[in-house]
């Protein structure tokens, strides 16, 4: 660049990986690799000069070629002229560059280190959260490519440092407490690293405190044996001292207080408190009351204290809630939880989901959290007990939804807001919260639209406020519209306020006050605004997107954004991120009851219609990207509306994952809504959108979308749309875990399906009932349903059907014996998933490829099979699929004799299965594990895993539950034993998801 930029201006380089420039956005030209390697080294010498002969040194050694001064003239002239003469200068003969400190990788994370250091005595969390933006600095290699002695000598240096910080990152994790999820890293990072001690030593703590003593100590033995093998010496003094404590039990080796007890999961410390608005005004006594309440439970000796805030719609109870929970959050320490209760809503929060998501926010996995309301009540009570948290519980419909909600605990405290009076809430303090008084309601307009104008008009703002009712909410709108114009004088709102045509009495009861407020601003409103106003709240979703809104206004998306953003200029709706919007619960209700009055059914049946729509016809755009060429696509119902058109997988994924809780809503809302024609394409959309259940999240939503489905299709004698949701629901029980429900519903599913001739229902039915046969080890079974499910996809056309149903063929016909028939299924499959461009499915696929090939021994290909579906499982977002591709490399490796890769692999995996995949994959992934200990020489630990996954497979009536109990009788031993080639042991029944429309081998 010019020689008058300044230095470093606008530039950032990298070295802790390709030596890399950019200016701004765009990337440098930084030359062949010798010229890269002297701009490393001019950026790690931190601003100092060096000289030629230096630099000759560094990038030649002792042997330069005659031509090298010239070269490394050239290679700065190049240089200067790409960065700017200002930051590569020339010094005393020699070269320098000067940037900021920010403008390097490396000098941050030295920044970043440093202040770790600094705060990890006072402050552990948060030094921990410096490491992990230190390590996320890195890119790979450090130095990558470059020639010279320099980069060699500083590549090693930087490859020691970035291990040093992800040891101290470790010893962070294991003072916070999360010592069970350590332990799948540090296994693996253990198999990288064999002779690192450090090391070792936290695998063994982090075990220990998981409550896995006997493993721990199993870690030690093998340590000591593989450093006298490799070494020819003795641990240090500082492992054997831990060893030794560990064989005590030394109290000291437990957990740091406050954090999770040995076993247990990590417990969080939630900060979920919404913002506080910087315009709080008055409330003094209130505010003082309610905090001398809290300040009374977090003291010594405190008590649970529950104070219950009531008053209209609009009067200010969440602000002044939130205001006095910020203030008051230094004396809960453990924590502050948040939840609008949508007591306003149609459908009020239920107790159970609200626990659900109060148990995951304090650091409980999905698996440990119960399904009774009074289970997850008595988890929610005893996992505070002892801690001081404060739950702000807004919007409450009545005392008997908040009463499981409450902590129960001393030294924990509620903050409760309803438009009820709480008296049958016992213990409660009690709190009705009034309107404002002329004076606090004179200051909050003041505050918004400006003192000048108001104190140049204080009558008029006098006028306003009274005209508002003194309401807080109603004072907001109107000073908002003022604010947003300027050329308006107060007087002129003030007489827009004064026609009482345009507003109900301020002094009526009840959510009247709130409606006049609301209608301040709705009469205001366009023909076209008002319009939008009132269908957009129809839609049961927490938040809409733009292009759905466009769907729902039937309008293109300029002229949806125009009245979208006119309405978050008056605030009547928000703008929760760019091109997505949100009602306020009270506008929402408000809306409808506009939309009811104002808008006919049909019109408001045809809204939520476009809706159905957009969402069908945009995931079904998602599902024919991942999935080329499927069929399936054929056999959904015909849609009036366009949806989104994708044409990268990335973009349609993120779109599908964002919308996610929109679409479910979508669905249990036709099922629901009572308008007619909606059954048939909310099936289908449950089939577009199956990747959400898929990949393990959001199956709580799809569960009930689907049972709702089935209900409304049950009432309405829709045989297809029943049959379609019953194959759905088996589809997410069999991937959860819950095996005899799915051979239920999936039974349903086939019958419903050969009523209605739906080839969609008969062929995947078939084929789910063929996987539950090859978990339930019913291996003849499995395949005459599979080849049913053959027949049928082939009949239709459907090659991704086909391939669905051969996969799962091979797994059946490998346990039979038939291992050419199972290869050549299995070959038959990646080549048809290839030869339509699938992703996710490929995947799939190669999944059940490798599983055919491991069962056959030709481990080579097995393992590139594997390798290669992991890494789209986890392009495509799986996370279900990750933990089992996981959990078949480990299965692999265990087969290959490859022990340590078995373990690192299997412990990844069960990070995954403990959090999404149920506890019967979780056991299987425990039998291996204990497999590979055992080929590793460390029986205890292995016995310890085992003894587990006897538990529970016994609780869950598993039938691999005999082959591991010959595991601990000694009659299998580890490996081959009972790995992939010797039949239908425990691991090999698998820990496989469904694979809705793909259907892969799901028995293992």
């Amino acid at each position: 660049m010019g020689s008058g930029s300044e230095p470093g201006d606008g530039l950032r380089f990298t070295v802790l990986g390709p030596v890399r420039a950019w200016r701004g956005g765009e990337q440098i030209n930084t030359g062949a690799p010798q010229q890269r390697a002297l701009l490393a080294v001019l950026l790690l010498r931190g601003g100092r000069t060096a000289t030629a002969a230096e630099l000759l040194d560094a990038l030649w050694g002792d042997s330069p070629p005659n031509t090298a001064l010239a070269a490394l003239r050239s290679y700065a002239f190049r240089l200067r002229k790409a960065l700017g003469s200002q930051t590569l200068v020339t010094d005393s003969g020699g070269y320098a560059i000067r940037i900021p400190v920010e403008a390097l990788d490396s000098t941050m994370v030295e920044q970043l280190v440093g202040e770790a250091e600094k705060i990890r005595q006072a402050d552990p969390a948060q030094a921990r959260e410096l490491l992990v933006s230190a390590l996320g600095m890195w890119s790979g290699e450090p130095l990558a490519g470059l020639p010279g002695p320099y980069a060699e000598t500083q590549r090693s240096r930087l490859a020691e440092w970035h291990l040093g910080l992800i040891e101290v990152r470790l010893e962070l994790d294991l003072e916070l407490g999360a010592h069970a999820e350590a332990v799948s890293e540090l296994t693996a990072v253990t198999v990288e690293h064999p002779l690192r001690e450090r090391l070792r030593a936290l695998l063994m703590l982090a075990l220990y405190r998981s409550g896995r003593q006997a493993e721990a100590l199993g870690v030690y033995a093998d340590t000591r044996r593989l450093l006298a093998d490799e070494l020819g010496i003795d641990p240090s003094p500082e492992l054997t001292d831990l060893h030794q404590r560990i064989l005590e039990a030394d109290a000291g080796l437990a957990p740091p207080q406050g954090a999770s007890a040995p076993g247990a999961p990590e417990i969080l410390r939630p900060a979920q408190l919404p913002a506080t608005v910087p315009d709080f005004t008055g409330r003094t006594a209130f505010v003082r009351e309610l905090g001398e309440q809290l300040a009374g439970a977090s003291g010594s000796g405190g008590v649970m204290a529950v104070s219950a805030v009531a008053g209209i719609g609009g009067v200010g109870k969440t602000t002044l809630a939130v205001q006095v929970a910020h203030e008051a959050r230094e004396n809960f320490p453990d924590g502050q939880l948040y939840v609008d209760l949508q007591g306003t809503s149609a459908v009020p929060s239920e107790p159970e989901a609200v626990l659900g998501s109060f148990l995951r926010s304090l650091g409980l996995p999905d698996a440990a959290i119960p399904d009774s309301l009074a289970d997850r009540a008595a988890l929610y009570r005893s996992t505070l007990s002892g801690r001081r948290v404060l739950a702000l519980l807004d919007n409450a419909y009545d005392a008997a939804q908040i009463r499981q909600l409450l902590p129960g605990t001393p030294g924990c405290a509620a903050l409760v807001t309803s438009r009820v009076r709480m008296v049958d809430l016992e213990g409660a303090h009690l709190v009705d919260l009034d309107v404002m008084s002329p004076e606090e309601s004179l200051l909050l307009f003041t505050r918004i639209v400006g003192e000048e104008r108001a104190r140049s008009e204080r009558q008029a703002s006098l006028d306003v406020v009274a005209a508002c009712g003194f309401l807080p909410l109603a004072i907001r709108i109107a000073a908002a519209r003022l604010a947003a114009r300027r050329t308006w004088t107060v007087s002129v709102l003030a007489a827009k306020l004064a026609d009482h045509r345009r507003r109900l009495d301020e002094l009526r009861a009840g959510d009247l006050a709130v409606k006049a407020t609301f209608d301040l601003g709705y009469d205001h409103l366009s023909a076209a605004q008002a319009r939008a106003f009132r269908l957009l709240s129809l839609p049961e979703g927490p938040d809409i997107s733009l292009d759905a809104a466009a769907a729902v206004l039937d309008l293109d998306r300029y002229g949806a954004e125009e009245l979208l953003e006119a309405l978050v200029d008056i605030s009547l709706i928000e703008s929760a991120a760019p091109a997505r919007y949100r009602f306020h619960d009270l506008l929402r209700l408000y809306a409808r009851e506009r939309a009811e009055a104002d808008e006919s059914q049909e019109e408001r049946c045809a809204a939520l219609s476009r809706l159905l729509d957009f969402y069908l016809g945009s995931t079904a755009s998602a599902y024919a990207l991942e999935n080329p060429g499927d069929r399936v696509l054929d056999h959904l119902a015909p849609t009036s509306h366009p949806g989104l058109v994708f044409t990268a997988r990335e973009e349609s994924l993120n779109w599908l994952f964002t919308e996610a809780q929109g679409v479910m809503a979508a669905v249990q809302q036709a099922a629901e809504g009572g308008c007619g024609g909606f059954l048939r394409r909310a099936a289908d959309l449950l089939l577009a959108a199956q990747e959400l259940v898929e990949s393990g999240f959001y199956v709580r939503q799809y569960e009930q979308a689907a049972r709702a489905l089935i209900g409304a299709a049950q009432d309405c004698g829709e045989a297809l749309a029943e049959g379609r949701a019953h194959y759905w629901l088996g589809m997410l029980m069999r991937c959860t875990g819950r095996f005899e429900e799915a051979e239920e519903e999936t039974k349903r599913s086939l019958i419903l399906g050969l009523s209605a001739e739906d080839p969609v229902a008969c062929g995947y039915a078939a084929n789910l009932r063929g996987i539950l046969a090859l978990r339930g080890l019913r291996f003849a079974e499995s395949k005459d349903y599979l080849k049913n499910a053959l027949e049928a996809f082939r009949a239709d056309g459907n090659r991704h059907g086909e391939a669905a149903a051969l996969s799962n063929l091979a797994r059946a016909q490998g346990e039979l014996g038939e291992a050419d028939s199972a290869l050549a299924a299995a070959e038959r499959v990646v080549a048809i998933y290839r030869d339509m461009g699938a992703g996710f499915r490929l995947g799939n696929g190669l999944y059940a490829m490798g599983v055919t090939l491991t069962a056959t021994g030709s481990y080579d290909r097995a393992l590139a099979c594997l390798t290669e579906a992991l890494e789209i499982f986890r392009t495509v977002r799986q996370r279900l699929w990750e933990g089992l591709a996981l959990y078949r490399l480990g299965r692999l490796h265990l087969a290959a004799g490859s022990y340590r890769l078995s373990a690192s692999h299997v412990e990844q995996a069960l990070v995954v299965m403990r959090e999404i995949g149920g506890e019967w994959r979780t056991a299987n992934s425990l039998t291996v594990l204990g497999q590979a200990l055992t080929g590793m020489g460390q029986p205890v630990r292995a016995h310890a895993c085992w003894h587990d996954a006897l538990a529970t497979y016994t609780a869950l009536g598993s039938p691999e539950a005999a082959q591991v109990r010959r595991l601990l009788d000694g009659e299998a031993g580890a490996g081959k034993g009972v790995g992939p080639a010797a039949g239908s042991g425990p691991g090999a029944g698998g820990a496989e998801g469904t694979g809705a429309a793909a259907g892969s081998a799901a028995a293992g």
